[in-house]
């Protein structure tokens, strides 16, 4: 019976969340400050309206932000970022070139371009080029420890298990042959 394995992601700097609260606080503050000095008639249901629109998008951009699993289910790699999911056979990564490093020291493997993602400044989740211009799907959340996967395809999926040298030596213990009896 096989069950499948959660590897923890590793929190992302605690200033996140102050990069989402922030203008959804001024954005408010902005609608509300519009609406009562624009003109001496009180705005309409539909204009205070606004208020509770931008709070649901704050409430659904903050469940994404939350939503952040890596997780080995038999031969796959599912990796869970925000509105983004990778699902991966373990033969389709290149696990003799997947190593551990540090943004801060490999920048040209930082994610530069959101081509399909969500990004705040300390938390990369989607699709990105590279500065390398490469492709890759990221779950970003500590640039010094992130796990390089490179795919047979081209791309590469970057991601921050807490503990990225466990979750490498599982993805080469399922990749190496199995001896015959």
């Amino acid at each position: 019976m096989h069950h499948p394995q959660d590897f923890p992601v590793a929190p992302p700097p605690a200033h996140v969340g102050w990069w989402l609260l922030l203008p959804l606080v001024l954005a408010i503050v902005a609608i509300v400050a519009a609406m009562t000095t624009a003109s001496k008639t009180p705005p309409s249901l539909a204009a205070w309206s606004t208020v509770p629109f931008v709070l649901l998008v704050g409430a659904v951009l903050a469940l994404a932000l939350r939503r952040r699993a890596i997780v080995l289910d038999n031969r796959e790699l599912q990796v869970r970022a925000t509105f983004y999911t990778k699902k991966l056979a373990v033969e389709s990564i290149d696990l003799d070139k997947a190593r551990v490093v540090s943004l801060e020291e490999h920048t040209e493997l930082s994610p530069m371009l959101k081509t399909n993602g969500f990004s705040l400044p300390g938390f990369k989740a989607g699709h990105f080029r590279l500065r390398n211009l490469g492709k890759a799907f990221c779950l970003v959340t500590d640039r010094t420890r992130v796990l390089t996967l490179p795919l047979r395809d081209g791309s590469l999926v970057l991601v921050s298990p807490a503990r990225p040298a466990d979750l490498l030596a599982r993805l080469r213990e399922l990749a190496a042959p199995t001896p015959r009896r």
